[in-house]
């Protein structure tokens, strides 16, 4: 009989962790799909992912990359040759750190004095011409 008792306490204690685990994981989720800015099917697609049991054990850092780059892809309406290099360049290791160069160019661009008294079409064309290193 102790046993029996002990087995009911226990299956109860497993049910209730594992339920504040999935509110924990619920929130996580969330929480990921808002700074992704995620919506529609897309948000869809990655809460089903995220809160699956599955993804924890086989989701990889380069499953989860594929994943935002193609909502990237999408979001931007992305065809052809264009989506093909946006992929390569997105699913690239160098992506992260090119993000943060092309960060600093862009800083460094809009810092630069004259980009400061230019308007229009003229600083369009001089911030393309600083960003692409020109």
């Amino acid at each position: 009989m102790k046993k029996l008792i002990l087995t009911i306490l226990m299956s109860t204690f497993c049910l209730t962790a594992n339920a504040v685990t999935q509110q924990d994981k619920m929130k996580t989720c969330n929480a990921d799909a808002a700074k992704k800015t995620l919506t529609g099917d897309a948000r869809k697609a990655f809460m089903k992912d995220c809160l699956s049991t599955k993804n924890e054990a086989t989701t990889t850092s380069q499953q989860d990359k594929m994943k935002m780059c193609n909502a990237d892809a999408g979001k931007k309406e992305l065809k052809g040759d264009k989506r093909k290099a946006f992929m390569k360049n997105c699913l690239s290791s160098k992506h992260d750190s090119s993000l943060n160069t092309q960060q600093n160019k862009m800083k460094a661009c809009n810092d630069n004095p004259k980009a400061k008294t230019l308007k229009g079409e003229e600083r369009k064309s001089f911030m393309k011409s600083c960003l692409s290193g020109g």
